[in-house]
This record gives C-alpha cells, sequence and structure tokens, in this order.
C-alpha cells in the first residue's frame, strides 16, 4: 500500500497552486525524513543539533545563542536544550559575549568541527542523491523558478507588512 501524504487531500478539481503547494510540501516532507533518519542512524544525531552545528561551522567566531535561535527559527529554550548536549559531547564551547555579560556566543570545538565536517560530506551526497531523479538542467529550471517565487513571496510579505502597519495606524 502506498503512503499517504499530503497529495491525499487534494483532488483533480483543486486549484493547480494547492495541487503544486500540496506536492511542493510532500516532496519537501518525505527528503527531510530520509535525511532525519540517516543522520540518526548513520550519526546518531538529530537535523535540529546538525543545523545548529552548520550555522556554527559558517560562523568560525561563533554565534549569540539569541542570533542560533533567529536563524533556527526555534525558541530560546530550544537551543539552550541543545547546545547544552552538545556541549556535554564536547563538540561546542559557550563563551560569555564580552559587551554582554547575560548573553552567550557559541562556537565549535575543533572536535565539533571534524565531526560535521564528515556529517556535511555524507549529507551532501545524499542530497545529490535524493534530487538524481532530474538532470542538471531539471534542476537548475527547478532552481529558477523557486528563485523567481521566493522574490514573489518576498514581496507579498513586504506589501502584508506594510498593510498591518497602515492598520494600526
Amino acid at each position: 500500500m502506498e503512503e499517504l501524504d499530503l497529495e491525499s487531500r487534494a483532488n483533480a478539481d483543486d486549484h493547480q497552486a494547492l495541487r503544486l503547494w500540496l506536492r511542493l510540501l510532500t516532496c519537501t516532507n518525505r527528503v527531510e525524513g530520509v535525511i532525519r533518519n540517516r543522520l540518526r542512524q548513520d550519526f546518531a544525531t538529530t537535523l535540529p543539533r546538525f543545523d545548529l552545528l552548520a550555522q556554527l561551522e559558517r560562523n568560525p567566531d561563533g554565534l549569540p545563542m539569541r542570533e542560533l535561535s533567529k536563524r533556527l527559527m526555534v525558541t530560546g529554550g530550544n537551543i539552550t536544550g541543545i547546545t547544552d548536549q552538545l556541549e556535554t559531547e564536547g563538540l561546542v564551547v559557550r563563551e560569555a559575549h564580552p559587551s554582554d555579560r547575560r548573553s552567550y556566543t557559541v562556537k565549535l570545538t575543533a572536535t565539533g568541527r571534524r565531526q560535521f565536517k564528515r556529517m556535511a560530506a555524507t549529507h551532501e551526497q545524499w542530497v545529490i542523491e535524493l534530487l538524481a531523479a532530474w538532470s542538471v538542467e531539471e534542476k537548475a529550471q527547478v532552481y529558477g523558478l523557486l528563485a523567481g517565487l521566493k522574490t514573489h513571496l518576498a514581496n507579498m510579505g513586504a506589501l502584508d507588512m506594510a498593510a498591518a502597519k497602515e492598520k494600526t495606524k
């Protein structure tokens, strides 16, 4: 029996945009599910931990916990919990922020950097495998189409924010 997914909510009579939206969600969820399972099986870690390490790898001077929370779009409590685990494992260190004693900057340790490098290389191969159904040209086309959609959505978001500001005046 085929696994039910978000597309099972739509039928041929629904608007094309709704069917496309559900297809995008279904594909995203399936790719993310495979990556979550593989991270757990191959590295005994979770996607949120991987994402936090990825942010730190891109920022060698570290990031304030508040910034990590913002970038990963999770609560400060979640960041604290993940950081506590990673610190216990020796993958990150927490340092007092130089100008704000109430804030901490999180940095990768040398061990954390080495471990993340291995995970990231494997992760990249998984993504390549998962998107292998498309040719190079098809990937470029989808990438371009999604860039246009991203711009459109950003513009709509700006319009929505302006309208909301106008209502509060």
